[in-house]
């Protein structure tokens, strides 16, 4: 009866899986090397970019001592995974006035993949 029970629970949380388990985090870590020339991954570490530590999950414009655009401030977004998907796909087309001069991760598993790897920033 116990091993009938595990089962169920390993299935029904199996189902609800957060779309992150599409990505690989290895791919996404050696994806994130074209972020890493502006985002540090370190808390507290801002460079061009503010860190990515602790991304998901946070209302954008937040990072302390980063000076952010007014754009990304006044967006109103939280980096969620679908948010960061159309962010990361193409910035300036979800954040019109955006300081990322990026131009976006056009594949689709490149984005699921470093999107798995920022979900192990904390």
């Amino acid at each position: 009866m116990k091993r009938l029970v595990m089962t169920a629970v390993v299935t029904l949380l199996a189902g609800t899986a957060p779309a992150l388990a599409a990505g690989d985090v290895e791919a996404g870590k050696a994806v994130f090397k074209k972020c890493a020339v502006c985002h540090a991954v370190e808390p507290g570490k801002n460079k061009v970019g503010p860190s990515m530590a602790g991304i998901l999950g946070r209302k954008a414009g937040t990072v302390a001592d980063y000076k952010y655009s007014t754009a990304m401030q006044g967006s109103g977004l939280t980096w969620d995974d679908p948010t960061l998907h159309k962010y990361l796909e193409n910035p300036k087309a979800l954040v019109p006035g955006t300081k990322m001069a990026f131009a976006g991760l056009k594949q689709e598993k490149e984005r699921d993949d470093v999107i798995a790897y920022l979900a192990t920033l904390k």
